[in-house]
């Protein structure tokens, strides 16, 4: 399927000119008709704007059946938040812990504790984080 036959297709389908869409979207008509001809491919957001003017949801520009497609049953991957230092067990325990006891500090102990772990992070190349 070619985006510009379908944005065509879908236009005609709701009785809509170019012109309608040029109010509703803001975008000059002979864009619309550049697209419309495949002469110019427009962006994602250009799409948005043209699905919105059509009142259609976007998928409806990339599909032709009625219902939206059915997704492939793919393995549900960890999220960020999942694999993240300190979001679960003994680590997050950890974490909790010190931001508690570091919102209780005195700024000039925080600034002082900051400084003294950026010093730590660039030390000498070479030395490993266990070795003293």
């Amino acid at each position: 399927m070619v985006i510009s036959d379908r944005l065509r297709a879908l236009r005609e389908e709701k009785q809509l000119s170019q012109g309608d869409i040029e109010k509703r979207t803001g975008l000059l008509r002979c864009y619309i008709s550049r697209v419309e001809n495949g002469h110019t491919v427009p962006a994602i957001e250009t799409l948005e704007k043209m699905a919105r003017a059509m009142e259609v949801p976007m998928y409806q520009l990339f599909y032709d059946g009625e219902e939206p497609p059915k997704l492939p049953n793919l393995p549900k991957r960890k999220s960020s938040d999942d694999i993240a230092w300190g979001s679960s067990g003994k680590d997050a325990r950890f974490l909790s812990k010190l931001r508690r006891l570091l919102g209780k500090a005195e700024e000039a102990d925080r600034k002082l504790l900051l400084y003294m772990t950026q010093k730590m992070a660039r030390s000498r190349p070479g030395r490993s984080a266990g070795s003293n």
